[in-house]
């Protein structure tokens, strides 16, 4: 019931008045049955104007912390993230993240819409980063198909570390259902893993544009927090060491 509360009362109603979201190609999400949702990720926000523009209910894993703080302010926090539909996951060991893995099957067998993001974590710098291949093993446990979705906006409405969004038009643009049927059973090899994997994020580059790198999100993290760490002189050095880009830019 919160759920739909939040999305036709308390908070959709804001965004439509201050963001103004527009969504292209809503009708390649399919009325009933499971179905894997793959998104680019440019900031937190990410997560309510994709499902404040579908029809249909999604589900979003989110990470155990949102679920598990302290004190009054925990309690809230869980009540909200439980309400607009996201379900904690456990990232901390390989046993914990193959239980995330289990549970987004059981949610798409259910016949509900799963929201996943490919990279992982939001991108540190607007661009698209290498995906990892748990979207993959999904698809092909579950036997669902996989919808590209560009978010477009969300990073100027509400950009890395700011605790106020600023109204900003945002864009969604959700691609054609990529069928991955003909690797049933291979859910176990690596390689058709990657293969899959790298089709969901060359179709998400072509949606939203964004400039490709070969990299994971959270490495290109790591290394310029170690950047940021070091004397200016050296920071410049190391700076033209990090990532670059691995394909060619579509326009959005």
């Amino acid at each position: 019931m919160l759920y739909w509360l939040m999305k036709h009362v308390l908070l959709g109603p804001l965004l439509h008045v201050f963001f103004r979201p527009r969504i292209e190609g809503a009708e390649h999400v399919p009325e009933s049955g499971g179905v894997i949702l793959a998104s680019n990720h440019l900031a937190v926000s990410d997560s309510f104007f994709l499902p404040l523009k579908l029809s249909r209910r999604m589900t979003f894993p989110a990470k155990i912390e949102y679920f598990t703080g302290p004190g009054l302010k925990g309690k809230l926090q869980k009540w909200f993230f439980s309400g607009v539909g996201q379900v904690p996951i456990d990232r901390s060991s390989a046993s914990a993240a193959q239980g995330a893995l289990d549970t987004g099957v059981r949610i798409v067998r259910a016949g509900k819409v799963l929201g996943i993001y490919p990279e992982g974590t939001r991108s540190p710098d607007g661009r698209l980063y290498k995906g990892k291949v748990g979207v993959a093993w999904i698809a092909l446990e579950s036997g669902a198909p996989v919808i590209p979705v560009a978010m477009i906006g969300t990073d100027r409405a509400n950009p890395i570390g700011s605790r106020m969004w600023r109204p900003y038009p945002i864009r969604i643009k959700i691609g054609k259902p990529l069928d991955f049927s003909r690797y049933e059973g291979l859910s176990g090899d690596r390689f058709v893993l990657r293969s899959i994997t790298d089709e969901i994020m060359y179709a998400l580059m072509e949606l939203s544009g964004q400039e490709y790198v070969d990299v994971y999100a959270a490495k290109a993290k790591e290394e310029q927090a170690a950047v940021a760490a070091l004397p200016e002189q050296k920071a410049g050095e190391q700076a033209d060491r990090l990532p670059g880009t691995g394909a060619g830019r579509a326009g959005p």
